[in-house]
């Protein structure tokens, strides 16, 4: 995939992500790491991953994939997003790159492969503003038997998601807030782009779970946590999981109050009234287990980040023998 339209007067279109950056020569776009050079452009991050961990595959949180796995976890400055309750901002907004730090595709999954991991996950800040990098290494990584996972703010642009459909195996997805001029004025996205990366994903067969982190006051309403709960049912896939996570103090709302938890469980009864098979409360000590949607059986237990139970078996309940969405 070639990842930007060359426009007259040297000019260049990025199409990474739905700002559509139009870049002249030597400039940088809004996310702070992709630049027209030469007429081209230049991701400024290959390579120089800033943030390199190894996670439970459960941190990112995804709870219907290879569960009780480890997941090589990287990201990079930058974002095309400006969240004023960021988590990873010392990153995300920053345009500092340390050039110093260099690990190419083939040392990432050799790194994966050493740490034994089963996937590779791009996190920590926006994925899509390094998908040459993301890509480069998640093409190789399915070569040996390595899944791919994007945590997003699902931005992405078509071309992108379409790309990505040959070698990304499962997503998280932030659905933020049910508001486009929210999106718009704080956020610096938009909600129906994100609704519509989410549909894309969902026909690519990309396995994808959303998140969203309940800030009250700004997300948490009656009426816009039915109309979310409706579109992930109606529109996504009942069997789609919703993670509903609180939000603590952080970045530029250090003043606003952590999420209490009957916020959490208003939010979590309304997910299931809209039908929800799969609802999850995170950043917070509930129970975060998974039942079987037809006989309730108790199919995973987790305590924190680990499983301490996994009875599904092939894919499937073992009392009812009923499929469980996922990838196992």
């Amino acid at each position: 995939m070639k990842y930007y339209e060359a426009l007259q007067n040297s000019k260049i279109k990025c199409i990474l992500c739905r700002h559509y950056c139009q870049l002249k020569e030597g400039q940088i776009g809004i996310c702070g790491v992709n630049k027209n050079e030469n007429g081209k452009l230049k991701n400024l991050v290959y390579s120089h991953p800033s943030a390199l961990n190894v996670d439970p595959v459960e941190k990112k949180p995804l709870f219907h994939f290879l569960p009780g796995t480890l997941a090589l976890s990287l990201g990079t400055v930058g974002c095309n997003f400006a969240c004023p309750f960021c988590q990873n901002w010392g990153i995300s907004q920053s345009k500092n790159i340390d050039t110093s730090v260099s690990i190419s595709p083939s040392q990432m999954v050799e790194l994966a492969k050493k740490h034994k991991c089963s996937s590779i996950a791009y996190t920590y800040n926006e994925p899509t503003i390094f998908y040459p990098y993301a890509k480069d290494i998640g093409v190789l990584a399915k070569e040996q038997g390595i899944k791919n996972i994007f945590v997003s703010n699902g931005f992405e642009s078509p071309k992108v998601i379409k790309d990505m459909a040959n070698w990304l195996d499962g997503a998280n997805i932030d659905l933020k807030s049910w508001n486009e001029k929210y999106y718009k004025k704080v956020l610096k996205g938009g909600l129906e782009a994100v609704k519509d990366t989410l549909r894309l994903m969902v026909s690519e067969d990309i396995w994808v779970e959303v998140t969203t982190l309940l800030i009250e006051g700004e997300n948490d309403s009656q009426k816009e946590l039915e109309e979310m709960a409706a579109f992930i049912a109606d529109e996504l896939g009942e069997y789609v999981p919703w993670h509903l996570s609180a939000f603590h103090p952080d970045y530029k709302m250090k003043d606003h109050d952590y999420t209490k938890i009957e916020t959490l469980k208003k939010a979590y009864n309304i997910a299931k009234k809209a039908g929800l098979y799969y609802v999850y409360l995170g950043n917070i000590a509930l129970p975060q287990d998974t039942y079987c949607p037809n006989c309730n059986e108790l199919l995973i237990d987790r305590s924190g980040y680990d499983i301490t139970l996994n009875k599904i078996k092939d894919g499937k309940c073992p009392k009812c023998g009923r499929e469980i969405e996922g990838v196992w």
